[in-house]
């Protein structure tokens, strides 16, 4: 098909349309599940930006985090509960597009940004003197921005190789969501350098953050080995416990989403993949958070300073 007619190209988003009362259960859990991941992740990202005793490299890339969340999860959620009350499931070819380019360029990033936490972990625990002078206000900026750029370019990549392909027929995605290898698998040309771009990507994007993840922590593990206080190694340990349970839920599905044999019932593995995209980020703030004894006392400070404000 021709890139002028692009405009008249639409897909059907197939999701669980043969089980209409459990799409109506995921319309409510997924709702549940997005209004936790806007009001969780929105007080870090206002607490990191107003809160003095936040304004550190940890809890800069954790408000980025927190912000490339609720931007993942915005691409695709909003559409997905309509088309779950919806008896049309359709998107337009460039809606999907859309779709598609912005959650990939999130979970790109946000792999690249868990490589660079792990990074700020390791200078904290194994160069603490030297740590403020490395890790300035300004190579924060730098390795956010590189985070950013690199899955936006590895996103714009896959995205240019995708829209290059012809589609014919019904186009339906086997998906709650437009998903970059349903999309390519609906091309009627040979999609091997597309297959090959991807498989690229993920080992590119996944592997190598996740090697550099593990390197940081073996160092790390070393670093507090050496410290002769009970006291001192749980407080270093601590520093980096909640990096290394967000790392090991996000990595972790990944894993077993790839390594599980190949379910019989399709539906099973879309469930599997919808709750990966929605319970991950609804994780992360309740993480971060929970015992973590600098973010409790600044939403504490943020709830007084607002209730001194309305009383006055």
């Amino acid at each position: 098909m021709d890139r002028t007619n692009w405009t008249e190209i639409e897909f059907i988003l197939q999701g669980l349309s043969e089980y209409p009362k459990v799409e109506k259960l995921l319309f409510v859990m997924c709702l549940m599940m997005y209004l936790v991941i806007l009001l969780g992740n929105s007080p870090l990202i206002i607490l990191t930006l107003l809160d003095s005793h936040l304004h550190t490299p940890m809890y800069f890339f954790l408000g980025n985090l927190s912000f490339l969340d609720i931007c993942y999860t915005s691409s695709f959620i909003p559409s997905m509960l309509i088309h779950f009350l919806s008896q049309k499931k359709t998107i337009s070819f460039t809606r999907c597009v859309v779709q598609m380019s912005v959650s990939y360029t999130m979970g790109s990033t946000e792999c690249v940004l868990l490589a660079v936490m792990a990074y700020d972990r390791y200078m904290a625990i194994c160069n603490p003197l030297r740590y403020p002078i490395i890790m300035s206000k300004a190579l924060c900026i730098q390795m956010a921005a590189l985070s950013w750029g690199l899955g936006f370019l590895n996103s714009l990549t896959e995205t240019i190789l995708a829209i290059q392909l012809p589609f014919c027929g019904k186009n339906v995605i086997n998906h709650f969501v437009c998903e970059i290898l349903a999309f390519v698998k609906l091309a009627c040309a040979d999609i091997s350098l597309n297959e090959i771009a991807i498989m690229l990507g993920n080992v590119i994007f996944l592997f190598s953050p996740l090697l550099l993840i593990c390197i940081s922590y073996i160092f790390i593990l070393s670093t507090v080995l050496r410290i002769n206080s009970a006291e001192g190694r749980k407080k270093a340990f601590s520093t980096c416990s909640a990096h290394l349970t967000v790392v090991t839920v996000f990595y972790g599905t990944i894993l077993f989403m790839y390594m599980k044999p190949k379910s019989k019932d399709s539906a099973v593995d879309k469930l599997i993949a919808l709750f990966y995209g929605v319970v991950t980020p609804m994780l992360n703030p309740i993480i971060y958070s929970l015992r973590n004894t600098e973010v409790l006392g600044a939403m504490r400070k943020l709830m007084r300073r607002h209730w001194f404000w309305r009383k006055g």
